[in-house]
């Protein structure tokens, strides 16, 4: 379960042990560092020493952490030295959930000009978008809340306009899209094809695919919709996703690619190769019958030096705004006049994919495996489900060392919390689910006072109990669009955290999250020199102004992976 550590280099073995021995573990009698950082802020996660000036690095590992003359002193003639001129420095930032996409070349996105569009609206954007496609082109859009609930919107209604283009129209939140048939056509969907497990291909009342797929369905069109794109194009894909991310300052990405596509999306990071650290989880599928546990186990722990592949996601149930698989239409899809404490949508009620002897399978094939699980847990019934089927398989005797990870947790209520951080669970939040007007200002009135009146959504409160955070994206890769919704929290401001917590979440927290705490995480001797020199100091500048935070030095075990040249260097 836990992956192996590096061996030190033996030169490294004998520079920190000569260090340790005279009492600094790490500042004196060491070999000549290849590259000194000095004159920063440097955040380095360390409760011993919060705060530095400079780092000396040699190889792929920090050797020293200090003051700016300490550091200085151990350079030598063949030592790079790049002054920061003041800049913050932080640990380089980890994604815990992020979703590398593999799309067709030829696709072209319809901006509606709303998160939340109506028909009306949608349907003029892709007239646009159509304009200037080629014959054949995928024609793709996002769609919100408003247009979720229009069952007229389906495979007809898209065919009646484009019936020549592939369509996909996706939700927002990735758990249900639209297809017209020229889309089923081209994905190879045929009538005949049958409902996953936790998934649905949705029927009119003749019997005929109407175009909306749903959960492990939608997995099922992601992962068709990857294969049809070449390995050049998704080649260039990843790299753009990968090399913005290393602008923004991330080092590591966890990755949870489409259902079925680990082995390629590891053979692809391989021949990059990836600048950056890369950690694949499986997302298998499910078949008509369960869950497919041996999808993906033909696919070598270590694609390639950055890139690594273990553990296992499953979904446990939706998300409130389309509400798992209930119908189009109801709960938050409706007025909100229809809308009460009962709707099957709340965190409180929102169903579950799948009965507890279906979850009880998943963790018992965890633990047989040895692996690391994360479930996809957004609402109330599914976190208690996975709680009691966690006690029914050995409880936190088994578990607790185990660091299952709950991705989301926003139904976790106090009483669950508690049953949570006994467990051992780590809690995988992106900060911007915390912020429902982001997705739609006219989004029920009154959702958000019965959140609060349930205290979900629990991060400040997390961290008090003493429950392990890691943050991510789960979206556009930015990592301070989350980083400013987690110390904003719009949907509930009393859970709000700090900026020092929400790096932490963001560095040593995600690491601890994929066991990788003794190396990455944290600036101190003897880690990975995996860090981030950013172009604006992000504790004290406005939140309003975290989005647009840049690096301006990004390095991955020691090697540059960014730079963009904006600090004075001299020596090699």
């Amino acid at each position: 379960m836990r992956p192996a550590r590096r061996r030190l280099s033996a030169r490294y073995c004998c520079v920190l042990l000569v260090a340790c021995l005279s009492g600094g573990c790490g500042v004196q009698a060491m070999a000549e560092p290849s590259l000194v950082l000095f004159d920063g802020r440097v955040f380095t996660a360390d409760p011993a020493r919060p705060e530095a000036q400079a780092i000396a690095i040699e190889g792929e590992r920090i050797v020293a952490v200090g003051d700016d003359a300490t550091i200085l002193a151990l350079a030598g003639s063949t030592t790079r030295r790049i002054d920061l001129g003041g800049r913050r420095v932080i640990p380089g930032l980890n994604d815990a959930h992020a979703h590398l996409s593999i799309e067709p070349a030829d696709e072209v996105v319809a901006d509606p000009g709303s998160p939340d569009p109506d028909w009306t609206g949608l349907s003029a954007a892709l007239r646009r978008a159509e304009a200037g496609a080629a014959r054949g082109a995928w024609l793709m859009a996002t769609f919100g809340t408003t247009l979720f609930a229009d069952r007229a919107v389906d495979r007809t209604a898209l065919d009646r306009l484009w019936p020549d283009h592939p369509v996909l129209l996706g939700s927002f939140d990735g758990h249900a899209a639209i297809l017209n048939s020229a889309a089923l056509r081209r994905l190879g969907i045929g009538e005949d094809i049958a409902d996953p497990a936790g998934g649905r291909f949705e029927r009119d009342a003749g019997g005929r695919l109407n175009g909306v797929v749903r959960e492990y369905a939608l997995g099922q069109v992601a992962g068709r919709l990857a294969d049809l794109t070449s390995d050049a194009d998704a080649l260039a894909g990843l790299r753009h996703q990968i090399e913005a991310g290393a602008r923004w300052g991330l080092t590591t990405i966890q990755d949870m690619p489409a259902c079925g596509s680990v082995a390629r999306q590891a053979r692809l990071l391989a021949q990059m190769p990836s600048p950056i650290r890369i950690r694949l989880t499986r997302m298998n599928c499910t078949t008509p019958t369960g869950p497919d546990f041996d999808q993906n186990r033909d696919v070598g722990p270590h694609p390639s030096r950055l890139v690594s592949v273990n553990g296992t996601k499953w979904l446990l149930d939706g998300v409130t705004f389309e509400g798992t698989l209930t119908p189009r239409g109801t709960g938050l899809a409706q007025t909100a006049a229809a809308r009460g404490p009962g709707s099957p949508h709340d965190l409180a009620a929102l169903p579950a994919l799948f009965p507890p002897a279906v979850v009880e399978a998943m963790l018992r094939d965890g633990l047989r495996r040895d692996e690391q699980l994360q479930f996809h847990v957004y609402g109330t019934p599914a976190a208690a489900e996975l709680l009691d089927a966690m006690a029914r398989t050995g409880g936190a005797a088994v578990w607790r060392g185990r660091r299952l990870r709950m991705e989301h947790g926003d139904g976790l209520t106090p009483a669950l919390l508690r049953r949570a951080r006994a467990m051992g669970v780590v809690l995988s939040q992106q900060g911007t689910h915390l912020d429902i007007g982001a997705i739609d200002r006219g989004l029920l009135p009154g959702l958000l006072v019965r959140m609060r009146a349930a205290r979900a959504e629990p991060l400040r409160s997390a961290l008090t109990a003493g429950m392990p955070l890691a943050l991510g994206s789960d979206g556009p890769l930015n990592p301070w669009l989350s980083i400013a919704g987690a110390v904003s929290d719009a949907n509930r401001p009393d859970e709000a955290i700090s900026r020092t917590q929400a790096l932490l979440a963001y560095t040593a927290g995600s690491a601890f999250a994929e066991f990788t705490e003794g190396d990455r995480g944290r600036l101190i001797a003897g880690r990975l020199a995996d860090l981030t020199v950013l172009d604006r100091d992000v504790l004290v500048v406005p939140v309003s102004a975290l989005p647009d935070t840049h690096a301006l030095l990004t390095v991955v075990g020691g090697a540059i992976v960014w730079d963009a040249h904006a600090l004075p260097t001299s020596g090699r």
